[in-house]
């Protein structure tokens, strides 16, 4: 984790390295894929997905008419030969997996879907950049729950062992090793791309209606004037803006195709130390913020396992790729909640939302700077 007095500046994104580059973005049809397209495509990017129909209704990707500025594909990673296909086709610079199955009680509900999703379309992908020529970089994005959990207090570094007592979070540490096994067997010579694997936490923004997350269930529970319903307040998690991770994506992209080798590893994206919050504060905090009446109710169930506490070190990353948390909780949650607002009120979804990337940019500085 970031000891808040240590803080150096945050580092940007490059517009001048993504400018032009053919980009592929598994999952651009998810709520982190929309957000990393649509900032792509802001730096000039050309980029491509490939990804399900959206599964939510709304979607951000339909309320971004992300359609209207990539090179979008309807396709599944679990398909060998769509991806293959896809990927001979766009000859990419880059590539940003993010497709994956992402949500824990879902992975009880149907493990092999989950299985087959994060494990073998993280293979997938991989198999098919390995004849790419002029392919350079590839993210693999996986989750801060493909460690093993010990429920410990101190934060999980990236040294720590896969692991992962759900589906989910199983799957996820496979994604990891398919990762490092095809990175050391396959990339990483004169004529391939490097390989990096990314892990953020619990990511919240405007535009995610997923169920069996808490910010989309406060956010719809809120706009339909009932009560949330909370099952685990002592949950703690290592809560971020969506903005966080996605630019700590781009900037690891950015230094394994610029650098020599060193950045293809595992890396963390997390947020300060003083803002991995329980649940319960988390709740309050939106209800304070939103108003309106808005209210919860705590009701504990008998569902599946899921970890009490989880957090992230980010030190390697801020020390080797520049790269820090620069949105203060309290702040994201306004983010999120003024985003919602704007959405409720009508509003020009693409443009608040680009605004939003604008004012995180201000927040930062370049890496040409």
């Amino acid at each position: 984790m970031l000891d808040d007095s240590l803080i150096p500046v945050s580092i940007n994104p490059n517009p001048s390295f993504w400018k032009d580059k053919k980009v592929l973005v598994t999952g651009h049809t998810g709520f982190k894929g929309a957000w990393l397209s649509l900032w792509l495509q802001r730096m000039g990017a050309q980029v491509s997905g490939l990804a399900l129909e959206p599964s939510t209704s709304p979607a951000l990707a339909g309320l971004l008419k992300i359609d209207e500025l990539i090179d979008s594909t309807i396709g599944d990673v679990r398909d060998q030969t769509t991806v293959a296909k896809l990927v001979g086709r766009i000859q990419p610079d880059v590539i940003l997996h993010l497709a994956a199955q992402v949500l824990v009680r879902q992975s009880y509900e149907d493990p092999m879907y989950t299985f087959d999703t994060n494990i073998m379309g993280t293979a997938n992908i991989l198999n098919a950049a390995r004849s790419i020529e002029g392919l350079q970089a590839i993210a693999i994005i996986t989750s801060d729950k493909c460690y093993e959990n010990q429920e410990w207090h101190w934060a999980y570094r990236e040294s720590e062992p896969m692991g992962g007592h759900d589906p989910y979070s199983a799957s996820k540490g496979c994604a990891e090793l398919i990762t490092s096994s095809m990175r050391r067997s396959f990339f990483g010579g004169s004529d391939t791309a490097w390989v990096g694997s990314a892990r953020a936490g619990n990511v919240i923004g405007g535009g995610d209606w997923s169920p069996d997350r808490l910010i989309p269930d406060i956010i719809k529970a809120f706009t339909a004037g009932e009560e949330v319903v909370i099952r685990m307040p002592e949950a703690v998690r290592p809560w971020q803006h969506v903005l966080e991770p996605v630019s700590g994506y781009m900037v690891l992209a950015e230094r394994l195709a610029t650098g020599t080798g060193g950045e293809a590893q595992g890396w963390n994206f997390a947020p300060y130390e003083t803002d991995v919050k329980p649940v319960r504060w988390i709740v309050e905090e939106m209800v304070a913020r939103w108003g309106d009446a808005a209210r919860f109710r705590i009701e504990r169930d008998d569902g599946p396992h899921e970890a009490t506490l989880l957090t992230l070190d980010c030190s390697k990353a801020r020390a080797e790729l520049g790269w820090q948390p620069r949105l203060r909780l309290d702040q994201a949650i306004e983010w999120v909640i003024d985003w919602h607002r704007s959405h409720l009120d009508g509003n020009d979804i693409r443009a608040v939302s680009l605004e939003q990337i604008a004012a995180y940019e201000a927040m930062g500085v370049t890496a040409e700077t």
